[in-house]
């Protein structure tokens, strides 16, 4: 009964395994706790389906979109230049 309270209330290992099913196939025995912990669990359930929503979206971000250059403008460039040089002429 010991191991089944442990798979139960055991967030912390129910989202490691959420993470890693996303990355890795999971054994058997993973499989089956982390079935058990969400059948219970219903902010882990949560966890899972925001943790997939946000691993889909970061990889259509960095797979689908086009390279494109990235850079400050110039304009504030020189701002911040400015603001550095008079913070440091302030000592």
């Amino acid at each position: 009964m010991s191991a089944l309270k442990n798979i139960i209330y055991n967030c912390r290992k129910a989202t490691f395994l959420i993470e890693k099913k996303q990355l890795s196939p999971l054994t058997f025995q993973e499989k089956v706790e982390l079935r058990i912990h969400l059948t219970g669990c219903s902010f882990c359930r949560l966890f899972q389906k925001q943790s997939i929503s946000i691993n889909l979206m970061v990889h259509e971000l960095f797979h689908t979109a086009k390279p494109t250059e990235r850079g400050l403008d110039e304009t504030y460039k020189k701002e911040l230049q400015e603001r550095i040089e008079n913070e440091l002429n302030k000592n």
